[in-house]
C-alpha cells in the first residue's frame, strides 16, 4: 500500500506543479500576505475533494457528457480570459496597490470567491482530478483506492502550503510595485495562454 501511496503523491504532484491558475493566486496571496495560508487550505480542501470524487466514480462523468465537458471547458476559458484581463491591467497600471491592514480587512471574502472561481471553473482541474487521477486510481481495488487518493491530496497539502511559505517567506522582496507589474503580467499572459490552449482543444485544432 506504501508505493501506491508513493505512486499517487507522484502523480499528483506531476500534475500540480506546473504553473496554473491555483498556483498564480496561492503565490500572488503569499507575496502580498494577503491570507496565504487560508487560501493554501482552501486550495488544498478543494483539490482533496475533486481527487476524492474522481478516484472514487466521478470521472464517469465528464466522460460519458461531452455537454457537461464543453461547459466546463468555456466556461473556464472564459473565466481564465477574465482572470488574465484584470492581472495584465494592473500589470500596466500607473498605480500599483500593495497590501495594507485595510486591504486586509476589507479582501477576504474576495479572496476566497476568487480562489473557488480559480479552483472550481478550471478545466483542468476536472481533467488532472477527474480523467487522469480518476482513470487510474479508479482501476484500482478498494483499499488500494483510498491510499492513491490519500497520496494524491498529500501532494496537494505540501505544494499548497509550501508555495504559500516560500511567496510569504519571499514577500519583502517582491511586494514592490515593479514586482508586482512582473508577477501580474506573467500571471495574466499564462492566464490567457491556458485559455487559448482549451479554446483550440475545445475545438479540435490542438
Amino acid at each position: 500500500m506504501i508505493s501506491v501511496f508513493f505512486q499517487g503523491m507522484a502523480l499528483g504532484a506531476a500534475l500540480i506543479l506546473p504553473l496554473g491558475p491555483q498556483n498564480a493566486f496561492v503565490m500572488n496571496q503569499g507575496v502580498r500576505r494577503q491570507y496565504h495560508l487560508m487560501t493554501a487550505g482552501l486550495c488544498t480542501l478543494s483539490d482533496i475533494v475533486l481527487i476524492c470524487a474522481g478516484v472514487f466514480g466521478g470521472s464517469a462523468l465528464l466522460t460519458q457528457s461531452p455537454l457537461l465537458l464543453n461547459l466546463v471547458t468555456w466556461g473556464g476559458v472564459l473565466f481564465l480570459l477574465w482572470y488574465g484581463l484584470g492581472a495584465l491591467r494592473t500589470a500596466a497600471s500607473g498605480n500599483i496597490e500593495l497590501a495594507s491592514a485595510n486591504a486586509l480587512r476589507q479582501g477576504r471574502w474576495r479572496i476566497v470567491a476568487t480562489m473557488m472561481a480559480v479552483t472550481w471553473l478550471n478545466p483542468h482541474v476536472y481533467i488532472d482530478t477527474f480523467m487522469v487521477l480518476g482513470s487510474l486510481g479508479g482501476q484500482l481495488p478498494a483499499e488500494s483506492r483510498r491510499w492513491f487518493a490519500l497520496g494524491s491530496a498529500s501532494a496537494s497539502l505540501l505544494w499548497f502550503f509550501s508555495l504559500a511559505l516560500l511567496a510569504a517567506w519571499l514577500s519583502p522582496r517582491l511586494n514592490t510595485a515593479t514586482s508586482q507589474r512582473v508577477i501580474n503580467l506573467v500571471v495574466g499572459l499564462v492566464m490567457w495562454a491556458i485559455a487559448l490552449k482549451l479554446a483550440l482543444q475545445a475545438l479540435g485544432w490542438l
